[in-house]
């Protein structure tokens, strides 16, 4: 039986979520564009806002960008590199921990602004406050698996969520079993991050899809007013 249960959410469960991630991302952007929007409430107690967000957004990029590098890349690769897995886990103790905790600092001004303002709560979705409170618990479960991995820095448990994550991207039969006897805290920390996909489309997130990352090629250009009336064409 409990083998049964590691199979479905851990080998069936991700192919549901990442279906519904990018299948909903897609029919909402071409059904629903007028809600494809993060809901500003910028005006509304700015300052705490300003501080909220830049250490949500910065230690949120670090921490996914260190779980798609640390997860995706073959192993291999850092066996190349010369990079031990005792380092990696260092690496992504120290790098994950720093993150964590600016992100953390950031979700709980913004928590605290959308729950305890008045006029922000009133604006409020309970989609928006559901999602932050659920992105609130993932970060938790997340600097709480620090402490589980200081118990074993050898880096072998880290390869076993590798050898997982790898194995579903490429459609591997069994590859739940990698991580049956991982300690509970981090199958929680797995479970619930695949949830945020699975709910994704259905919640403010969406706005990620539409990062300005273009903006960085875009060639410049300027608006020049003129004094001079304007004569209509005859």
């Amino acid at each position: 039986m409990r083998d049964m249960i590691n199979y479905i959410v851990f080998g069936w469960y991700p192919y549901l979520c990442l279906t519904v991630f990018l299948l909903g991302s897609l029919v909402r952007f071409d059904r629903e564009q007028y809600t494809w929007r993060s809901g500003s409430s910028q005006l509304l107690r700015r300052r705490q806002l300003t501080w909220g967000s830049n250490l949500f957004h910065v230690g949120i990029l670090l921490i996914f960008a260190g779980h798609f590098v640390g997860l995706l890349t073959p192993i291999w690769v850092f066996d190349t590199l010369g990079i031990s897995h005792t380092f990696k886990q260092w690496l992504a103790i120290v790098i994950g921990g720093v993150a964590g905790i600016a992100c953390f600092v950031g979700m709980t001004l913004l928590i605290h602004r959308r729950l305890f303002d008045p006029r922000i709560r009133t604006t409020s979705s309970f989609g928006d406050i559901a999602i932050l409170l659920i992105l609130y618990v993932q970060l938790i479960l997340g600097l709480s698996t620090i402490f589980v991995s200081l118990g074993h820095l050898d880096g072998h448990e880290m390869v076993k969520f590798m050898t997982w994550a790898q194995g579903i991207l490429t459609l591997q039969p069994g590859v739940s079993a990698a991580i049956a006897d991982v300690h509970p805290i981090f199958k929680a920390h797995l479970f619930l991050g695949m949830t945020i996909f699975l709910l994704f489309p259905f919640t403010r997130l969406v706005h990620i899809w539409s990062a300005p990352v273009w903006y960085l090629g875009r060639r410049g250009y300027q608006v020049v007013r003129t004094r001079r009336p304007m004569i209509p064409a005859e």
